[in-house]
Parts: structure tokens; sequence; C-alpha cells
């Protein structure tokens, strides 16, 4: 029974509403609303903020989502394996990754993955923006850079260049950049990350990590959207070289400001701890670890 109270609860996390949750789960909103006030009762402690229209999760409600999810995975596991045997791996897996790379790299990892285990479930969350592993329900995350969650483990899977780079046609257009400061006089196009425009872009001029200044006309929450407007020509981009990788080759992107680059960032998968713990989880992080040896 408190199996079936903490699955809801996630649900509730999961969908953003009460009443979401009570129609993904075929429930009433007022039973949903009674499950929850009971399961506040079972803890004696309130887990969310509740508005009219929102809610937030509090440090209990908080803590108690990382212990849902780990308790709910490893009796998931169990099931699997008492019900399928030891050596079968079943199960659902939410995974969440940047949009170029997803679509472009780990989507092929997945579908090798599930045909070597076809009971696995995938469930691929593509976003570019910030994602509570915990407050939302995934097992795992790809993303760049350091990490900023202490509560989570890490597997770095590889050092990843960025690049600025633009195509053939634009630089025809408007001049090739021979120093960061000349970005100024270009349109450049820009990535949002959640609430954050990645307006300040990182150089090593002089021995010394700069960030410049930039602007343009164009900004989307999308690398997608960010790398098919530079390869149109509409201006200059800063992109993984794990999402331009074939356009370089190809010719239809060139790099800038080579000499000004800064170190490469990590790409990594993050977890809540636990989580690896669980046979197909550690599975398909071994996988992305090969794939990007």
């Amino acid at each position: 029974m408190l199996l079936d109270q903490l699955r809801l609860f996630l649900t509730i996390l999961d969908r953003g509403s009460l009443a979401a949750a009570a129609r993904d789960m075929g429930l009433s909103p007022a039973t949903v609303s009674e499950r929850l006030a009971a399961l506040e009762a079972h803890y004696g402690t309130r887990l969310l903020h509740r508005t009219t229209r929102s809610f937030s999760l509090t440090e209990e409600g908080r803590a108690l989502a990382a212990g849902a999810q780990h308790l709910l995975a490893e009796a998931e596991d169990l099931d699997a394996r008492i019900r399928l045997g030891a050596a079968r791996v079943a199960g659902p897996i939410r995974l969440s990754a940047p949009a170029d790379l997803g679509r472009n790299r780990i989507a092929a990892v997945l579908d090798t993955f599930q045909a070597a285990h076809p009971e696995v479930e995938i469930d691929l969350h593509l976003s570019d923006g910030y994602v509570d592993l915990v407050a939302q329900g995934f097992d795992l995350a790809v993303r760049y850079g350091d990490l900023q969650d202490s509560t989570l483990m890490v597997r770095r899977l590889a050092d990843c260049a960025r690049h600025v780079c633009a195509a053939p046609a634009y630089l025809d257009r408007h001049g090739v950049p021979e120093h960061p400061e000349d970005l100024a006089r270009h349109n450049c196009l820009m990535m949002r990350f959640g609430a954050n425009t990645d307006r300040f872009w990182p150089f090593d001029i002089d021995g010394r990590t700069r960030r410049i200044a930039v602007r343009g006309d164009r900004t989307a929450n999308d690398g997608e959207a960010v790398r098919r407007w530079c390869i149109d020509g509409h201006g200059i981009a800063r992109k993984s070289e794990w999402d331009i990788a074939g356009d370089l080759a190809a010719g239809r992107l060139v790099p800038l400001l080579t000499a000004f680059e800064t170190p490469p960032i990590g790409l990594q998968v993050v977890y809540p701890a636990g989580r690896g713990r669980i046979r197909r989880i550690r599975l398909l992080i071994e996988a992305l670890a090969a794939e990007f040896a």
C-alpha cells in the first residue's frame, strides 16, 4: 500500500499537478488529494507547498521523492528478477539528454540497447535546459559541464570541445572574425538554457579566460534550431563538437577563433545515488560509456 502511495506522489511531481496525476492514474482529483493528505499524515509533515495553480517540494518532500525513486526502482528490479529470472533485463528507464546529442548519438545507443534488451522500456526526454532528476523522476541524465548537484553520482563519458562556427555563405557576406572582440560586429546565434541565455562566450585571451558579450537577432532553447540557423547562414554559433562534427567535415560549417578556444568541458552521465545498483540502469550507463569512449 505504501509503495502505491509513493508511486502516486512521484506521478504528481512528474505531471506537475494533482489534476494531471489524477487523469494519468484514472482517479478523481479528490481521491488524489485525499491520498496525498494521507501520505503527509503518515510521515507527519507537509510534502508540498501548494497554491491554487502550482506547488513546490518542501525539504521533506524532496527527501521523500529521492528515497521513493530508489525504493520503487529496487522493488521493480526485484520483481523483474524474481518473475523473469536474474539473467533477464526488464523495466522502465527515464533518461534526459541534450536535444542535439540525444537525436544524433544517444538515440542510436538506445536502439542498440533495446535490441539487446527488448523488455526494457525507454522514456527519452530531450531538453537543453536544466532537469531536476529527483523532482521529475528521471533515472539518469547526460549533461555537459561540471556536476552542480553534489547529491548525484557521476560517470564521465568524454571531454567535449565547444567550437565557434559559421557557414561559408555567412562569412562571404560578413567577413571572418580574427579576434573574439570582433564578434561585437557579427550576428551571433544564442542558446537559452532554462531562464538563462548564453550571451557571454568564454575565450582564452592572453593566457586567461575572458567572457565576451555577444548579441544577435535569434535565440532558441533548442540546439538543433541554432545549428540549422547557423548552417543556413544566419549568423555565428557556439556549438559542441559532438553536434557539428559532421557539418565541419562536410564543409557546411567552418570553425572560427580556434586559437582562442578554452579547454574542453566534460560530458557525463549523472544519476541519483542508488540508481546505479539497478541492473538495467547500470547496463545502460555502460553502453553510453562505450559509445563515447
